[in-house]
């Protein structure tokens, strides 16, 4: 399944600092980074409900947010790009 995770985390202090590294090292360890605080993940089912749950642990619901749009397994229709920084294929192939 394809799923755009989306953050806005409060960074007036210390903490907010540190939880919005926490969020972004999450997320980048099962996405891919296509604007600031936006993530595009194709994972499955399980892995979403793990990734779901560590980040309503790291962040301070009184304070931050996240939302999470789930666009299923026929996401390719469903995303429109205008501007630089084209998205990826993520099950294309991977040069290394």
């Amino acid at each position: 399944m394809f799923v755009v995770i989306a953050y806005d985390v409060n960074t007036e202090t210390t903490e907010g600092i540190t939880r919005l590294r926490k969020v972004s090292k999450l997320c980048q360890n099962y996405g891919q980074r296509v604007q600031n605080s936006l993530f595009e993940c194709n994972i499955d089912y399980g892995t979403f409900l793990k990734l779901k749950a560590q980040l309503e642990k790291t962040i301070d619901i009184e304070k931050d947010s996240l939302r999470f749009y789930n666009l299923g397994n026929k996401w390719e229709c469903k995303i429109d790009h205008v501007g630089t920084k084209e998205g990826y294929n993520s099950e294309g192939v991977i040069i290394l």
